[in-house]
Order: C-alpha cells, then sequence, then structure tokens
C-alpha cells in the first residue's frame, strides 16, 4: 500500500491493515512455554509493525506476566492468543474458574506477589472471562501507544 505524504507529496510506504487478525499458539503441555509465548509475540508484533520500542517491550513482559501466572496459579496454560484492532489484546486462557487476585501485600525486592500489579500497570485494561472449561485473563493495550513516535520511513 502507498500514501502521498502531505507535506512533500512523495510516496510514503504504509503497512496494510492489521485490524482483525487473530494469532493462536496453543500452549497445553508445551516445556518453556513462557519463552515460546514471548517468541510468538515478538514475532507477531515484528510482523504487525509494532516492534522496536518501550511499548512493544512491555507487551512482552506483560505476556510474560500472564503466563507466568497461569503456570503458578492456574494449573498451566492451554493457549495465548494476540488480536489486534484498534488495541492489541492479549489473552491467556488456562482451565480454572478460580479468578485472579492482586497479592494484598507484595514485598518489595522479594519475587512474588507482583504479578498482576505488573499487568494493571503496563496495560491500558485488563481482566478476566470465564467459560466452562476454565477462564481467560486478558491484558489491552492500545495500538496508538505502539505506533506512536514511529517513523514511517521510505
Amino acid at each position: 500500500m502507498e500514501t502521498i505524504g502531505a507535506e512533500t507529496g512523495d510516496s510514503l510506504r504504509s503497512a496494510p491493515s492489521v485490524a482483525g487478525q487473530r494469532r493462536r499458539l496453543a500452549l497445553s503441555g508445551v516445556r518453556g512455554h513462557v519463552a515460546k509465548g514471548r517468541d510468538f509475540t515478538r514475532q507477531a508484533l515484528e510482523d504487525w509493525g509494532w516492534d522496536g520500542d518501550a511499548t512493544a517491550e512491555d507487551v512482552l513482559l506483560l505476556v510474560s506476566e500472564l503466563l507466568t501466572n497461569a503456570s503458578l496459579h492456574a494449573g498451566g496454560c492451554i493457549e495465548l492468543v494476540l488480536t489486534a484492532g484498534d488495541v492489541l489484546r492479549i489473552e491467556v486462557f488456562d482451565g480454572t474458574t478460580t479468578l485472579p487476585r492482586r497479592h494484598p501485600s507484595p514485598q518489595r525486592g522479594l519475587p512474588g506477589g507482583h504479578g498482576l500489579y505488573i499487568v494493571e500497570r503496563l496495560s491500558d485494561r485488563w481482566g478476566t472471562v470465564t467459560h466452562e472449561n476454565g477462564k481467560a485473563v486478558w491484558a489491552e493495550v492500545e495500538v496508538s501507544r505502539l505506533i506512536s513516535g514511529r517513523s514511517t520511513g521510505l
């Protein structure tokens, strides 16, 4: 797709719309699922032109936290789903209907209890959806954060 720059009339390349694209990664029984989920997400961000800035790194940390939480507190991960639109929606499916809850008083400098605080801090929104076989914990990041500050390049 090509667009003409308003100020100079120069031809600018723009990426095709990724809105509505969805990628799924099955993780049930997979060893090293956090690393695999991060690699899967990194590739999606690159393919969608949303890589290479601090917000993309935040997305990778969100994925790591959601996958780790599912592993530690929900019996493991079943699937990671990434959906592109006005927001990037990250969903991690697990096999329990027990809702996540923030640790009441995580201790500075000690591991554990910080995961949902990190998710809350880095995402624009997060929550859960239960279904008959478990739940999905999701987080959303506004796409404008992923594309702001990026040059269109020639």
